[in-house]
C-alpha cells in the first residue's frame, strides 16, 4: 500500500485495541479518549502531509518493490543529497508540532533502514536474525507503520557502574524459548507514543549497556502494540481538554509516555532480530550507525524547535514593545546563537557524511552527539528561562479565551491592549508562551529534552573513554618540545 493517510492511521488504533491504563482506568479506545485523541489527530496530521499536493514531493519517494509512494523517512542514503532530501521531510514533521512531538514516526523509521541496510550485522546472531530485519523494515515501509520503543528497564538501585544493575523480577527477561517464539516478563521504560502506535520495539539504548551475565535480558524484537500479555500504564495527561488559544500545545501534541508491562508475551521468531549475545545488542546502535541516522532526525527537529522558540521570543518582544532594552536584545541574541550552533551542528553531520561498511550514506557522529548533548543539558532549559524572563509578569496576567466573552470584555479589551497589538491577540501569544514555559506541558519537555539522551553523566564517561584525543595530546607534546629545543642548553 502506498504512504497511508491520517484516516488509515486512526482506523488501525481502533481496529487493534490495546490494554491502556490512565488514571485507574482502562482505556477503551485511544482515538476518542480524553486524555489521548488529540494526539491520536496530530499524528494522523502528519500522515496526511504525505498526501498534500504541495509537500507530496518532498515527503514520499517510490517504493523499490511496488512503485507506489511510500515515507521519505524510509529512504535508505546513498549520497549526502539523500540525506538533505531526507532532512527536509523530516523538517516538515518537526514544523508541524513545533518540535514538540519528540516520538513522530521518522524517529524509528530512519533506525530500522539503518538497521536494513547493515542487515548482516544480525546474522552475526543467527542467519535467520538477517531476513527478519530486512522483512520488517520492508513491512514497515509498505504499510507506513507507526513505531515506538521502550529501552530502559526499570532497576531496584543504581550504581556508577558503566553497565544497568539489572533485577529477573523486573527487568524484561526471557522465560523461555518455545517453537513459536521467545516468551518475556517483566517491564520497560518509557514508550512514549506508546498507546497510540502500531507496533513496539524493544533493543538495548546505547548507554544503557548489560554486562556478560545479562544473556536473558539481551534481545531485539518489534511487536504490534495489541500482542496478548502487552500492557501500558500512562502517566498523567498533559491535555487538560481545554482550549486551543488556552492550551495550544498541550491540546495538541500530547503524545504520552507509558510504561510497559510485559505478562508472558510471545514474540514470535519472525519479530526476534537479536538474542542472547550481549555485545551485539549493546553494540548495535554504533555498528549500524543505527544511532547516527536517529541523531540526524533528533537534531533536525531542535533546530526547528530552536527557531521556534526563537520566533515566539521576538513577538514577545515586539508586542511588549521591549526591543530597545539591552539585556531583551541580549536575550535574543542567545537564541539566535543556540539556533546557529544547532544548524552547523546538523550541517556538519551532513558535510562529513561517509559511507559505512554497507554501503550506507551515515551522518557523520561527533557533529550530532555535541548538538545533542548541548541542546538537552544546556540550551532548551535555557530558552524556557529566557522565555520566562521575557514574559514576566504577562505570563500570570493572562485573560482566558472564556473572558473575551463576559461582561469584563471591553476592561479586558482596554487595559491588556499594547501599542503594538489588542488584547486579543496579546493573549493569545502569550497562553502559547506559557505554554512553552510555565504549563505542565512545558515541565514535561524540559525533562524530556534534559533526558532524551539519557543518562548524561554515564554519555559522558563513555565519551571521556572512547573519544580519540591522542591527536591533541601529540600537538601539545609537540609544542613542549618545540620550547625546550627553542631553549637550547
Amino acid at each position: 500500500m502506498p504512504a497511508r493517510t491520517g484516516e488509515a492511521y486512526t482506523k488501525g488504533l481502533q481496529e487493534h485495541p490495546r490494554e491502556v491504563w490512565i488514571d485507574g482506568e482502562r482505556v477503551e479506545d485511544v482515538t476518542t479518549h480524553p486524555a489521548l485523541r488529540n494526539g491520536v489527530r496530530s499524528v494522523a496530521a502528519l500522515y496526511d502531509m504525505q498526501h498534500d499536493p504541495a509537500l507530496r514531493e518532498e515527503m514520499t519517494y517510490t517504493s523499490p518493490t511496488t512503485g507506489q509512494p511510500v515515507g521519505l523517512s524510509f529512504l535508505m542514503p546513498q549520497s549526502v543529497a539523500d540525506l538533505e532530501r531526507r532532512r527536509t521531510m523530516m523538517a516538515h514533521w518537526a514544523w508541524a508540532s513545533c518540535g514538540m512531538m519528540g516520538r513522530s514516526p521518522d524517529f524509528l523509521n530512519v533506525l530500522f533502514t539503518a538497521w536494513a541496510g547493515a542487515a548482516d550485522y544480525f546474522a552475526q546472531n543467527r542467519p535467520e536474525f538477517k531476513h527478519n530485519v530486512l522483512h520488517y523494515y520492508a513491512f514497515l515501509r509498505e504499510q507506513d507503520v507507526t513505531l515506538t520503543h521502550a529501552l530502559v528497564n526499570l532497576q531496584r538501585r543504581r550504581t556508577p557502574a558503566l553497565v544497568d544493575t539489572l533485577h529477573e523480577d523486573v527487568a524484561l527477561t526471557v522465560v523461555r524459548e518455545t517453537d513459536a517464539g521467545v516468551i518475556l516478563r517483566g517491564s520497560r521504560l518509557l514508550a512514549t507514543l506508546g498507546p497510540i502506535a502500531d507496533e513496539l520495539a524493544v533493543y538495548h539504548a546505547g548507554n544503557h549497556r548489560f554486562g556478560a551475565d545479562a544473556q536473558r535480558q539481551s534481545f531485539a524484537f518489534a511487536i504490534p502494540c495489541d500482542t496478548p500479555g502487552l500492557k501500558f500504564l500512562c502517566r498523567e495527561s498533559f491535555d487538560v481538554g481545554r482550549s486551543h488559544f488556552n492550551h495550544p500545545l498541550g491540546s495538541r501534541f500530547e503524545e504520552m509516555d507509558a510504561t510497559v508491562f510485559f505478562n508472558d508475551v510471545l514474540v514470535p521468531w519472525e519479530r526476534v532480530f537479536l538474542l542472547g549475545d550481549v555485545d551485539l545488542c549493546n553494540n548495535v546502535g554504533a555498528a549500524t550507525q543505527s544511532m547516527a541516522h536517529s541523531g540526524h532526525q533528533v537534531l533536525t527537529r531542535y533546530v526547528v524547535k530552536a527557531e521556534f522558540i526563537l520566533g515566539l521570543a521576538d513577538l514577545m518582544v515586539e508586542t511588549l514593545g521591549s526591543g530597545s532594552l539591552p539585556h531583551v536584545q541580549e536575550h535574543v541574541a542567545e537564541f539566535i546563537t543556540h539556533r546557529d550552533t544547532l544548524l552547523a551542528c546538523l550541517r556538519a553531520a551532513e558535510a562529513d557524511a561517509a559511507p559505512n561498511q554497507w554501503g550506507i550514506m551515515s551522518p557523520a557522529s561527533a557533529p550530532l552527539q555535541a548538538g545533542r548533548a548541548l541542546f538537552g543539558r544546556a540550551m532548551y532549559p535555557r530558552m524556557i528561562e529566557i522565555i520566562q524572563l521575557l514574559g514576566t509578569s504577562s505570563l500570570m496576567a493572562l485573560p482566558a479565551e472564556a473572558d473575551f466573552e463576559t461582561p469584563l470584555a471591553p476592561e479586558v479589551e482596554h487595559h491588556f491592549a499594547t501599542d503594538t497589538t489588542n488584547a486579543h491577540d496579546r493573549a493569545r501569544l502569550f497562553h502559547l508562551a506559557w505554554d512553552v514555559s510555565c504549563s505542565a506541558f512545558a515541565g514535561r519537555q524540559v525533562l524530556y529534552e534534559r533526558m532524551f539522551g539519557g543518562n548524561a553523566v554515564r554519555n559522558a564517561m563513555t565519551l571521556f573513554h572512547t573519544y580519540n584525543k591522542e591527536p591533541f595530546r601529540q600537538r601539545v607534546r609537540a609544542f613542549l618540545h618545540a620550547a625546550d629545543e627553542k631553549k637550547g642548553p
